[in-house]
């Protein structure tokens, strides 16, 4: 199994809590890492400067389409952040951990 980790970013804590703990629970992740942030961005012409909250999610290629179809479906922004990060090298007891979470 292949480890993947998907990135977005969510407006408040509540707003990533929610998917956080259903994904957790129907075993589409095995973790969700959150740290508040600042942005800055342009959004309709105007540069934005902003809070938000960072999830980096960790997961198994086969449950990858899931979830980038969850975030989008729950996602509280009309254009959500849905990146995927190639991981070439992960320590073994890890991705054992990430695959035995996630089945």
């Amino acid at each position: 199994m292949k480890p993947v980790i998907i990135i977005s970013t969510y407006p408040n804590k509540k707003s990533i809590s929610k998917i956080a703990h259903d994904l957790i629970k129907s075993k589409t992740i095995a973790c969700v890492n959150i740290s508040k942030i600042s942005s800055i961005y342009s959004w309709n012409d105007k540069i934005e400067n902003t809070s938000e909250y960072l999830a980096i999610f960790k997961t198994i290629s086969k449950n990858k389409t899931l979830l980038k179809k969850q975030i989008k479906e729950t996602h509280p922004y009309d254009v959500p952040e849905i990146a995927e990060v190639d991981i070439t090298s992960i320590n073994k007891p890890y991705l054992d951990w990430l695959i035995e979470s996630t089945n």
